[in-house]
Protein backbone atom coordinates (compact mmCIF):
# COMPACT_ATOMS: atom_id res chain seq x y z
CA UNK A 1 0.00 0.00 0.00
CA UNK A 2 1.44 3.60 -1.33
CA UNK A 3 0.89 6.04 1.35
CA UNK A 4 -0.92 9.34 -0.26
CA UNK A 5 -1.00 12.98 1.47
CA UNK A 6 -2.84 16.35 0.55
CA UNK A 7 -1.24 19.19 1.29
CA UNK A 8 -0.27 22.89 -0.27
CA UNK A 9 2.71 23.77 -2.68
CA UNK A 10 4.71 26.18 -1.14
CA UNK A 11 7.22 26.61 -3.66
CA UNK A 12 7.52 25.91 -7.20
CA UNK A 13 10.36 27.35 -8.75
CA UNK A 14 12.47 24.54 -9.63
CA UNK A 15 12.09 22.52 -12.79
CA UNK A 16 9.75 19.85 -12.30
CA UNK A 17 9.68 20.01 -8.47
CA UNK A 18 7.96 21.48 -6.48
CA UNK A 19 7.57 21.96 -2.37
CA UNK A 20 4.10 20.35 -0.46
CA UNK A 21 3.64 21.32 3.19
CA UNK A 22 1.42 18.88 5.08
CA UNK A 23 0.64 19.84 8.33
CA UNK A 24 -0.85 17.96 11.27
CA UNK A 25 -2.23 18.39 14.53
CA UNK A 26 -0.40 16.40 17.29
CA UNK A 27 -0.96 16.27 21.17
CA UNK A 28 1.70 16.91 23.47
CA UNK A 29 2.51 13.87 25.41
CA UNK A 30 2.92 15.96 28.69
CA UNK A 31 1.28 19.25 28.55
CA UNK A 32 -1.63 17.36 26.36
CA UNK A 33 -1.71 20.80 24.44
CA UNK A 34 -2.28 20.06 20.60
CA UNK A 35 0.48 21.68 18.46
CA UNK A 36 0.46 22.23 14.57
CA UNK A 37 3.30 20.27 13.15
CA UNK A 38 4.61 20.92 9.62
CA UNK A 39 6.44 18.48 7.70
CA UNK A 40 7.85 19.62 3.58
CA UNK A 41 7.67 17.15 0.93
CA UNK A 42 9.43 17.23 -3.00
CA UNK A 43 7.10 15.89 -6.12
CA UNK A 44 7.80 15.30 -8.68
CA UNK A 45 5.43 17.32 -11.16
CA UNK A 46 6.39 16.37 -14.88
CA UNK A 47 4.30 19.24 -16.61
CA UNK A 48 4.85 22.03 -13.90
CA UNK A 49 1.69 22.43 -13.20
CA UNK A 50 1.01 23.36 -9.53
CA UNK A 51 1.35 26.60 -8.49
CA UNK A 52 2.15 28.00 -5.09
CA UNK A 53 -1.38 27.77 -2.80
CA UNK A 54 -2.53 24.49 -4.77
CA UNK A 55 -3.88 22.27 -2.43
CA UNK A 56 -2.55 18.74 -4.11
CA UNK A 57 -2.70 15.21 -3.48
CA UNK A 58 0.89 13.17 -3.96
CA UNK A 59 1.41 9.59 -3.43
CA UNK A 60 4.79 7.94 -2.53
CA UNK A 61 6.99 6.08 -5.42
CA UNK A 62 10.36 5.10 -5.67
CA UNK A 63 13.69 7.48 -5.45
CA UNK A 64 13.69 9.97 -8.15
CA UNK A 65 16.82 11.75 -6.57
CA UNK A 66 18.27 12.52 -3.19
CA UNK A 67 15.47 14.18 -1.60
CA UNK A 68 12.50 13.20 -4.03
CA UNK A 69 10.40 10.49 -3.35
CA UNK A 70 6.80 11.65 -3.75
CA UNK A 71 4.43 11.77 -7.49
CA UNK A 72 2.31 14.63 -7.55
CA UNK A 73 -1.19 12.65 -7.81
CA UNK A 74 -3.91 14.96 -8.28
CA UNK A 75 -4.59 19.18 -7.51
CA UNK A 76 -7.65 19.27 -5.78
Amino acid sequence: MKKTFIGVVSSDKMDKTAVVKVSDMVKHPIYKKYIKKVRKFKIHDEKNVTHIGDRVSFVETRPLSKEKKWNLKEIL
